[in-house]
């Protein structure tokens, strides 16, 4: 096992935050992705690079690699590697010391402690002390980035967090079945009523005023009720580019975590 490597599955936003508190921490950071990610706020995702080839997010660099020496490559160079890696397949080629789940599917997608010297589920659906080593609460509010050592996580609420009083508002969501097709892109000023996007035929219409910060990749294929995007009634566009307060916090409940239990465990710090 080659100490400090931290094997992420999922490279959405908030696995992100987490990618990005432990690269600038000093840790071998690898980012295991699905073929076609279906992230929302691409802008702030190292899991972009699986389309576009590499991408940066204030001012780090993944990008995709397809071998287990390109992996090392980017480490050497001073990248985060991202590989398609659905099932955690390269661990059969590299022990890591440290995996985290960062998927935010609300359930445990076969994560088990003895895959890794340190476990970490993110969010719902893990049973920390059983599943995982540690679980990092994912809902907002007191106890948001908070490490628990036994049991679960809050469940999913399915309430999107406020901002300036929208909650529901702020999400679009797929009207059905089919290929999306982006009128509007990250970063645009959106008004109600106005359409972001088809799906098939079907428009994706603004439910407020604010700024679209996230939106779902072009010409990918969605399932009605997906998230697709998401409108900031803020009207801020430098948050459309930057890691959010939620990715941060629980990037940090995870660095705790990992120095928490190399502590204790190894007499580390």
């Amino acid at each position: 096992m080659i100490k400090g490597i931290a094997a992420i599955r999922g490279g959405g936003d908030v696995a992100t935050g987490i990618a990005h508190k432990l690269f600038r921490s000093g840790f071998k950071v690898l980012i295991l992705e699905v073929e076609k990610p279906t992230m929302v706020r691409r802008t702030v995702s190292f899991g972009n690079a699986i389309f576009d080839g590499e991408t940066v997010v204030e001012d780090v660099k993944s990008i995709r690699v397809h071998s287990l020496d390109e992996i090392f490559q980017m480490w050497k160079d001073g990248y985060i590697p991202v590989i398609v890696d659905r099932d955690c397949s390269i661990l059969d080629e590299i022990e890591v010391e440290i995996l985290i789940d960062a998927t935010l599917v609300k359930r445990n997608l076969g994560l088990h402690r003895d895959m890794a010297a340190i476990t970490i589920g993110v969010g719902p659906g893990f049973n920390a002390g059983e599943d995982v080593d540690v679980v990092i609460e994912t809902n907002r509010g007191h106890n948001l980035g908070k490490l628990i050592f036994s049991g679960y996580a809050k469940s999913d609420t399915g309430v999107p967090g406020e901002i300036l009083g929208f909650s529901k508002e702020r999400v679009l969501r797929a009207p059905c079945d089919g290929i999306i097709k982006n009128i509007l892109d990250i970063g645009d000023r959106v008004k109600k009523d106005q359409i972001i996007a088809y799906v098939e035929e079907e428009p994706v219409k603004a439910s407020i005023d604010g700024m679209l910060r996230g939106l779902i990749r072009n010409n990918l294929k969605v399932e009605k009720g997906l998230k697709i995007g998401d409108i900031d009634p803020r009207g801020q566009r430098k948050y459309c580019f930057t890691i959010s307060d939620k990715a941060r916090a629980i990037g940090g409940g995870v660095l705790e975590s990992i120095l928490y239990l190399k502590k204790i465990d190894w007499g580390e710090c």
